[in-house]
């Protein structure tokens, strides 16, 4: 069991470090952002829902690269994890492309579909036209980590992680404030430090392609293969994304008319929530990754060995999360906004978060783990029921006394919870313990 621990922290532990850099991006923007008033960061908060659901979508991107190179290199080729990988890349690139364009071109409709106040859905504009710009470079850098994270490699994604944020962080308060140039200006930088964080993974998968005599062309067949393997990953996003799209919806509609303060406690507390998620997800990364080989490899027994510890590391690492969570739900919103109203509002609904995250936890497991097998199609039909249970219980939530708080309990109960029972009772079963080099679901 040392072992097994010590294959999942080898992994987990960088992939942790880079995943809550990830959302440092937004946490920062968020910061800064926030102090510039209450309209600018409840206008970050719907282009930043709008913009995490595009670059969500492609989170296939990096979750199925993960699992499809790993399971080659457990059958012990690695030209071929290489060559699927790079494959992964081209994609992003073709689905970057069309995304920027039609997400600029849409911007107004996306943001109007809200129904914020005028000065917030000007905010939300300037922000995510400038924005999708960055497009690309993500999706670059999710399918990039993937290849990476099938190859067992998380350190280096930690290490752009890290870079990349820090100078997100520089540039987001040089321009904003040392420049004046407000909302446009923390785009801009966020934009800028992504194309340098892509170009850096750009680098060293190559180089590692070259190495092992891996093709570097586009591969129409290889390209067209991946987005085929991809549609169920896409749909199990879809309705998960189409769930937080839900819950920012059900917030603006609480009470009589859409309210500032409203959507920016919720910005902040999604944000957090986000931040968190990210986090525990890398018990998530280590097991799409370890799922992947080891099933590569033949190897059932040890993937229900790394399944049951792994689960156990979920429970943990959620138990820890709640609990720091809840302990700082009074003083964080300090850090994003000086409205008071909205730091009042903030605790109750961190409080409700808290309380979700042990489950959260084993969720995003188990998730790693389905993932890493290749049981993209349960997981879509799983994505589909939890959005059909969630959605009209985050409708009728926002309708309650205390809406933004009702509406986080049937995050927590009915979203969570139902994800929960879903993933449980698949990792029981054994449809998922395919075996090989490849799977088709």
């Amino acid at each position: 069991m040392r072992a097994v621990d010590r294959e999942i922290l080898r992994l987990a532990v960088p992939a942790f470090l880079a995943l809550v850099a990830e959302p440092l991006f937004l946490i920062s923007d968020a910061a800064i952002v926030g102090h510039l008033g209450t309209p600018e960061l409840a206008g970050l908060g719907v282009a930043a829902v709008v913009l995490q659901t595009v670059v969500g979508l492609c989170v296939f991107l990096a979750y199925g690269t993960t699992a499809s190179v790993a399971r080659h290199l457990g059958a012990g080729d690695l030209r071929a994890a290489l060559a699927q990988g790079v494959d992964g890349v081209w994609l992003a690139v073709v689905i970057g492309t069309i995304a920027t364009v039609g997400g600029v071109l849409a911007t107004p409709a996306l943001v109007g579909a809200f129904h914020t106040g005028a000065d917030v859905a000007e905010h939300a504009e300037t922000y995510l036209a400038i924005a999708f710009l960055g497009t690309t470079p993500l999706l670059v850098m999710l399918a990039a980590t993937g290849v990476l994270r099938g190859l067992q490699d998380t350190r280096t994604p930690l290490l752009v992680a890290v870079v990349g944020n820090g100078l997100n962080i520089v540039l987001n308060v040089v321009l904003v404030h040392g420049l004046d140039m407000g909302i446009a200006g923390s785009a801009l930088g966020s934009v800028a430090a992504q194309v340098i964080s892509a170009g850096w993974f750009l680098v060293v998968v190559v180089r590692a392609a070259r190495e092992h005599g891996a093709p570097l062309s586009p591969d129409r067949a290889g390209i067209l293969a991946a987005a085929h393997a991809a549609v169920a990953l896409v749909v199990r996003t879809v309705a998960l994304r189409a769930c937080l799209l839900v819950g920012t919806y059900a917030v603006t509609r609480v009470g009589t008319q859409a309210s500032d303060v409203n959507v920016a406690t919720h910005q902040v507390a999604i944000t957090l929530w986000s931040f968190l998620a990210f986090a525990l997800d890398a018990i998530a990364i280590a097991a799409q990754a370890l799922t992947g080989r080891a099933l590569g490899s033949g190897d059932v027994d040890g993937t229900r060995r790394l399944t049951r510890r792994m689960v156990a590391w979920g429970w943990g690492s959620g138990i820890v999360a709640g609990l720091g969570l809840a302990a700082v739900s009074p003083f964080i919103g300090a850090l994003f906004t000086s409205d008071p109203a909205v730091r009042d509002l903030l605790v109750p609904v961190l409080l409700v978060a808290a309380l979700g995250q042990p489950v959260a936890g084993v969720v995003f497991v188990l998730d790693g783990v389905l993932i890493g097998a290749g049981d993209g199609t349960y997981l879509a039909w799983a994505g589909i029921v939890v959005l059909a249970l969630y959605a009209p219980a985050a409708l009728w939530a926002a309708t309650l006394p205390h809406g933004v708080v009702a509406v986080w309990v049937a995050m927590t109960v009915v979203f969570m919870g139902a994800r929960w029972v879903l993933l449980s009772r698949r990792a029981r079963s054994d449809r998922w313990l395919v075996t090989g080099a490849s799977v088709v679901r």
